[in-house]
């Protein structure tokens, strides 16, 4: 079943990477300026965000794999309408829908992790997963590129609304729900009050998002960069493999730094001081072919820090984890969503990038700094 699981928490990368691609082109399918067209993806997180949140619930209340199986259906759906809109602003309500759907597979596929693992192995099971999730990029870009450049943004969605269902039809056949048999029903608002009452939360999804912000600063911007160099989408796509590269490395690189007995704050702490660089390596040669190196720092970085992060985040909400998940999720997803606002707005890669890593490496030391154990009192 764990091959099921990894591309199940691939399919919001993939569709994310994939969907990156074709901003460029409802720019000129749409008459908008690129800042517009950058904002999908502001609207895609902010929409997953809260598709986190439902999700979670659901998985809770009724099971883990009813809730997989309605985000799947949705987020199909969804995708089939966006080959029917005719305004820019009708193919941003289908991809809210299809967000929403989207959540579904790193909120609930998470959850069924944690049934299953805690502690240092859910660590090392988010490593392993890291390294084939290496390919996302790679897979999504290449794809999403080669597609794009054929067929326009119509062929991407129509590519993602079949992943979906295949995704569907794989789980339905594959998939055994993990959901405990005596689970509680976890009071949503005292659950929500507990973790925001838990700073260590809010330094976890802060760190999330920061990471994730670096990354698709790159994915929202990349392709109209590319544009202003006067290479082709094609080329843009193509580097999705050398990210897929150091994504890859970042994850080889996690395990053996855990089997070695790294503790993971340490390695979050040291991976924020890399996106920083990166920050102010795109400074330099953000206008340059050469950009793609700095950004090879960002993804080593995501693919080191990313599991630590998340493996003991939770830790604390073992009885309730499909809605401190969701939680969880709704609040670095929102910091993400904000973040690519932000990044839409200004266009600034390398500002967006160093902002990232600033706030990065004050988070990951004063997590550093916190005690590993946390006492937190049972949630009524």
């Amino acid at each position: 079943m764990l091959s099921l699981l990894i591309a199940l928490l691939m399919f919001p990368q993939i569709a994310q990477t994939l969907y990156s691609p074709a901003l460029a082109d409802f720019s000129r399918t749409f008459s908008v300026a690129p800042a517009i067209a950058s904002q999908a993806l502001t609207v895609y997180f902010l929409a997953f965000a809260l598709g986190v949140v439902v999700w979670g619930r659901v998985s809770d209340l009724m099971g883990r794999r009813p809730a997989l199986g309605g985000g799947l259906v949705l987020y199909a759906a969804a995708s089939a309408a966006a080959l029917f809109v005719d305004t820019f602003y009708g193919l941003l309500v289908t991809q809210a829908f299809a967000a929403f759907g989207a959540a579904v597979g790193s909120v609930v596929t998470q959850t069924i992790l944690r049934d299953r693992y805690s502690g240092e192995a859910l660590a090392k099971v988010f490593a392993t997963a890291g390294m084939v999730l290496a390919a996302g990029p790679a897979i999504g870009l290449f794809t999403g590129a080669a597609v794009v450049g054929h067929y326009g943004y119509k062929g991407a969605m129509l590519c993602l609304a079949s992943l979906s269902l295949a995704l569907l039809g794989w789980a339905a056949a594959r998939l055994r729900e993990t959901r405990p048999a005596m689970l509680a029903s976890a009071s949503l608002p005292a659950t929500a009050g507990k973790m925001i009452r838990d700073a260590a939360i809010w330094r976890s999804a802060l760190l999330v998002a920061v990471f994730n912000v670096a990354l698709y600063s790159y994915y929202a911007l990349g392709p109209f960069v590319f544009e202003r160099l006067h290479l082709s989408v094609k080329a843009y796509g193509y580097s999705g493999f050398l990210l897929a590269a150091g994504s890859c490395a970042g994850a080889w690189l996690n395990r053996r730094l855990l089997r070695r007995g790294y503790a993971g704050r340490q390695l979050v702490a040291a991976m924020s001081i890399l996106v920083l660089a990166g920050g102010i390596g795109l400074r330099f040669m953000q206008d340059t072919a050469y950009l793609l190196l700095p950004v090879l720092l960002i993804v080593l970085a995501f693919g080191v820090a990313i599991p630590n992060i998340l493996g003991e985040s939770l830790s604390a909400y073992k009885d309730r984890l499909g809605t401190a998940g969701a939680l969880f999720g709704l609040l670095y997803y929102l910091m993400i969503g904000a973040g690519m606002l932000l990044v839409g707005w200004t266009q600034a890669l390398a500002g967006s990038v160093l902002a990232c890593g600033l706030v990065a490496v004050g988070a990951s030391f004063a997590q550093c700094m916190e005690p590993r154990t946390r006492n937190i009192e049972p949630v009524p």
